[in-house]
């Protein structure tokens, strides 16, 4: 897996030398999207503010107080919500960015021991963390620090999957871009799981499902042809190349509802030109940035035709998308 990948980033980084070179990379007017049907895909062309890990830049990243922070704040509005999840030993799926819970969490006092990871714990042991214990302020406070035992209010204690979709499903109607981080088999049993989530909460048109694991995204393919799914690494680079070259493609050979990509690979391979996005709407793609925390680079990537930015700060994204 590990050499597959490097492989296709030399590709992608051969292909940004060309781009360098040719100026490919030169942008254009953002095309229309009046015949697109793909939902996740801004069809009034203002792009979708996405609170990246619920919003982690402003509350404690994955809790329910950052998810009440974006919903109930009056001063900006968020449409989608992206988060992180692992399974645990019990099978539950909990909200988790990192693969050990020891930089988010007091996991590594609570259990005596350092690369504690939920797939070794219930979600009942689990759920006696401070989620807040690691979260630092912009202005390097650590309001939440040291809560222990009954101090942990429940707003801090660790999410599951189902606990987010009952608590935003009561606020709104929101869309979800959701990654599953898990390899293997674990990879595997957190797709299950997740896909039955989806069904009973209705939420399979709502959701865009991600992984960096080629193995799991097979799984979701062959078994839920019906769960939306973003693009694979190598998936990507195909797409990258296509659009280089100009290559057409037959309708349904992206098997992807969307782009979910960074600005740039190594800060060599641009991915952020209006050419690109405009290419992934001709075949009815979304294309969602990530992860967009400075204000020029919204605005930027806003006024190409992105269709949703996800960041740490989405007061910040909404101000500067919606002109406040």
């Amino acid at each position: 897996m590990i050499a597959v990948i490097v492989l296709v980033l030399l590709a992608l980084l051969a292909l940004g030398a060309y781009l360098a070179v040719s100026h490919d990379y030169s942008d254009e007017p953002p095309a229309s999207v009046a015949g697109c049907a793909n939902p996740h895909i801004a069809s009034d062309g203002v792009t979708r503010v996405s609170a990246h890990r619920s919003g982690g830049g402003i509350a404690p990243e994955n809790t329910l107080m950052a998810f009440k922070n974006c919903v109930e704040d009056e001063g900006f509005d968020v449409d989608l919500f992206e988060f992180d999840l692992h399974i645990t030993s019990d099978g539950e799926l909990v909200l988790l960015h990192d693969e050990t819970l020891d930089r988010t969490s007091d996991a590594v006092e609570h259990f005596g021991h350092a690369d504690v990871r939920p797939s070794e714990h219930t979600y009942a042991e689990l759920h006696e963390l401070n989620m807040g214990e690691g979260f630092t302020t912009d202005s390097g406070e650590t309001p939440y620090k040291g809560l222990r035992g009954d101090e942990i209010p429940d707003d801090l204690r660790i999410m599951r999957a189902q606990d987010v979709f009952s608590y935003l499903g009561s606020q709104g109607d929101f869309d979800y871009i959701i990654e599953i981080k898990d390899s293997g088999e674990l990879g595997y049993a957190a797709c299950d799981k997740l896909y039955s989530l989806l069904q009973e909460f209705s939420l399979l048109d709502d959701a865009v499902i991600g992984t960096f694991n080629a193995e799991v995204t097979e799984y979701m393919e062959t078994n839920y042809p019906d769960m939306l799914r973003s693009a694979s690494v190598s998936e990507v680079a195909g797409f990258f190349v296509d659009m280089l070259l100009g290559r057409d493609r037959p309708e349904g050979y992206y098997r992807f509802e969307a782009l979910q990509i960074p600005l740039t690979y190594y800060d060599f391979i641009y991915l952020g030109s209006t050419r690109l996005i405009n290419r992934a709407h001709e075949y009815d793609i979304a294309v969602q940035y990530w992860t967009i925390n400075d204000a020029e680079t919204v605005e930027l990537l806003s006024s190409r035709g992105a269709d949703a930015i996800m960041t740490d700060y989405p007061d910040m994204a909404y101000d500067v998308i919606h002109g406040e």
